[in-house]
C-alpha cells in the first residue's frame, strides 16, 4: 500500500516538471517570435525610406530641369507620406559656373575642374536626401533619419 502512494507522488513529480519544461520553452518561442516581428519591421520601414530617397532624389532632378536657375534658384524641396510617417527633405547644392546659377551660391570651378564631356552645360547639383521616421515598434517614440547623397549632371 505504501509503494503504491510513492508511485502516485512521483507521477505527480513528473507531470510538473514537464509542465514546466513546457511551459519555459513556449515562452522561448514567444520572446523569439517578438523580436523577429520588430526586426522584420525595422527591415521594412529601412527599405521603404531607401524607395523613398530614390523617389524623391528624382523628382528634385525633374523639378531642378524644370526650373529656371537665371530666375530663381531652388535649394529645398519637403515631402510627407499620406500616413505622416515619412518625411523628407531635401537639399540641393550646385557646382559650376555662376554664369548658369544666378544667386545660389555656387562653386565656380569653371569648365578646366569639371569633366563635362565637351557638354553644353557644366552645372553639376548635389542632391542630399535625408528621410525621417518613426520607429513603430519603439515605446520612446525615437526617430531614425535615412541620408542618400546623388551627384548629377544637369
Amino acid at each position: 500500500m505504501i509503494l503504491q502512494n510513492n508511485r502516485k507522488a512521483f507521477s505527480m513529480i513528473t507531470a510538473i516538471v514537464v509542465i514546466v519544461l513546457m511551459s519555459s520553452v513556449a515562452i522561448l518561442i514567444t520572446d523569439i517570435s517578438g523580436k523577429m516581428v520588430k526586426e522584420t519591421t525595422t527591415q521594412y520601414q529601412k527599405e521603404q525610406a531607401i524607395l523613398l530617397a530614390k523617389s524623391y532624389t528624382n523628382y528634385a532632378i525633374l523639378a531642378i530641369s524644370g526650373n529656371d536657375r537665371k530666375s530663381s534658384c531652388l535649394k529645398t524641396l519637403f515631402g510627407t507620406t499620406s500616413d505622416s510617417i515619412y518625411s523628407a527633405q531635401i537639399e540641393i547644392s550646385y557646382i559650376g559656373e555662376n554664369s548658369e546659377v544666378s544667386n545660389c551660391g555656387v562653386r565656380d570651378l569653371g569648365h578646366t575642374n569639371l569633366d563635362n564631356n565637351n557638354s553644353s552645360n557644366p552645372l553639376t547639383a548635389i542632391i542630399d536626401a535625408y528621410i525621417k521616421y518613426d520607429d513603430l515598434d519603439d515605446p520612446n517614440n525615437r526617430q531614425f533619419t535615412y541620408h542618400r547623397r546623388t551627384v548629377q549632371k544637369i
